[in-house]
């Protein structure tokens, strides 16, 4: 039995709390293909001393390792927060099929680069939802940074 938006965004939310753990910036993300997840993970900047080392693009590299492929249409990414631009570009070259973020970054998120000519940077199949646990997943930020201050 397929599992729900819910049930992939929980496991993403899971990483993200493994990430706020480690003193990383809390966002956690999975790759699901066929209702099963492919790759599981979170932001390790700190950690890898590497600012691309977002949990989306450590995620991709995963799923691309795990299926011997560099694109990713029939996979779907589950990420706790809006991806930024640098993870928005990885998405466009991925193909993935769906993304779903939960809560927005109005600072950092993709969003804030659309413009009248460019609308979605993301391939043009990609399905794309938010919202989901965008409380809880807004929240685990919230108290990263608060504690940080």
């Amino acid at each position: 039995m397929p599992e729900t938006d819910e049930y992939y965004m929980r496991q993403a939310l899971k990483e993200a709390q493994k990430a706020y753990d480690d003193g990383e910036v809390p966002i956690g993300a999975v790759i699901v293909m066929q209702d099963k997840i492919i790759a599981r993970t979170y932001n390790q900047v700190e950690k890898l001393n590497d600012s691309t080392a977002h949990a989306e693009i450590i995620a991709l590299t995963s799923a691309y390792n795990f299926l011997g492929s560099k694109y990713l249409p029939e996979a779907a990414l589950y990420v706790t927060i809006e991806p930024c631009l640098m993870c928005a570009g990885a998405l466009y070259w991925s193909k993935i099929g769906k993304l779903v973020y939960a809560a927005e970054d109005e600072k950092n998120g993709y969003r804030k680069y659309l413009t009248k000519t460019v609308r979605n940077p993301f391939h043009p199949k990609t399905e794309i939802l938010n919202g989901i646990y965008k409380d809880e997943c807004a929240a685990l930020i919230k108290a990263f940074f608060k504690a940080r201050r």
